[in-house]
């Protein structure tokens, strides 16, 4: 006869079927904590001053500016994908309300992620045929519908699952917190702010690289809670984790890379100074290899990071952007932004 999942008979998991509702006693402070740290860290896309923007807009060459119109026309359904697997999958079967209050927060900071790049969207591309396309992406652009794709496929198959009753439903969904955390915020979002940061340090689009500080601090949070539900998961339930999974999951990851490497010669072209396909692969190696040791599983590139305009982020926001945390900043009381370096 098949065991089921009873929580009157064992200690609670994160992953039982049902929904918590009982705050007191809290079971997983960690979450809360996350939670109401979050809530420190609020900002508005009215902030972001993209008016220097359009003037460096109309210095780029034909190949920048096609890269910046890749560029935006990802961001505006990256986010949308991401929103759309909280409300579906991830709240659905996370199953404690401290992580449901940080899943209810970065669902906010997802729409002002959406808002911030429709304002870009606005800004950048005048044009209302443009903006039509760039918002028709994953349909009309092949590099993007590739990427969209893959998300699709690696986590859909959860969202017609109403409990995780079994072995292989958790095990499904793991797959698709780990795709959500390690392929899309941790990959393709990383790849995409790697151009920003590119522009950047050369002096261009600091508007837009103003609104991806932030949007980065935010995605290195929702990246990191992430991996510390996989984290509680594996101490609750260790028989979920073997190699199997883990060659799920770097196999996973070795097609996420693919799919970012195809949108990088989509943006790059022949190459452009600085940038071209074979340093965003090494980079995007780099980074894959970064989440495969935060899974606690085996990096297969051995690639260092190219780009030494991300490696010397710390004088403008940001510091060493690899195995360490965006640097914080909160919104004071008179509405400034302050930049601290606690990692």
């Amino acid at each position: 006869m098949p065991t089921t999942t009873n929580t009157t008979t064992h200690e609670k998991h994160l992953l039982d079927p049902g929904f918590e509702l009982t705050l007191r006693p809290m079971r997983y402070p960690e979450f809360y904590e996350r939670y109401h740290n979050a809530i420190k860290n609020t900002w508005s896309v009215e902030e972001v001053d993209l008016h220097s923007d359009v003037a460096d807009l109309a210095k780029l060459s034909p190949g920048e500016q096609h890269m910046i119109g890749r560029l935006v026309a990802f961001f505006a359904t990256g986010d949308s994908i991401v929103s759309n697997n909280l409300v579906l999958t991830l709240y659905k079967h996370i199953n404690s309300p401290e992580a449901r209050l940080y899943l209810s927060r970065q669902l906010f900071e997802e729409a002002v992620h959406v808002q911030f790049y429709l304002t870009l969207l606005d800004t950048y591309l005048p044009d209302p045929d443009d903006r039509a396309a760039a918002f028709d992406a994953v349909e009309s652009i092949p590099s993007i519908r590739e990427k969209a794709q893959f998300c699709f496929k690696w986590m859909d198959s959860v969202e017609k699952i109403d409990r995780l009753e079994s072995k292989s439903d958790r095990r499904r969904f793991l797959l698709n917190l780990i795709c959500f955390a390690a392929c899309i915020e941790g990959l393709f979002f990383y790849g995409a702010f790697a151009y920003v940061y590119w522009f950047r340090s050369r002096g261009l689009l600091h508007g837009l690289a103003t609104g991806t500080n932030w949007v980065f601090r935010d995605e290195t949070g929702h990246m990191d809670a992430a991996f510390a539900f996989v984290d509680t998961v594996r101490e609750e339930e260790p028989d979920l984790f073997d190699a199997e999974l883990d060659q799920q999951i770097t196999d996973m990851i070795r097609e996420a890379v693919e799919a970012e490497l195809q949108f990088g010669r989509d943006l790059c072209g022949d190459g452009l100074p600085g940038m071209n396909t074979e340093s965003m692969r090494e980079y995007l190696q780099c980074v894959a290899d970064q989440r495969l040791a935060r899974l606690g599983i085996k990096p297969v590139y051995g690639s260092e990071n190219p780009f030494s305009f991300m490696e010397l982020q710390g004088v403008q926001e940001l510091t060493n952007f690899f195995e360490r945390r965006a640097s914080a900043y909160q919104v004071a009381v008179e509405g400034t932004v302050g930049f601290d370096d606690d990692f």
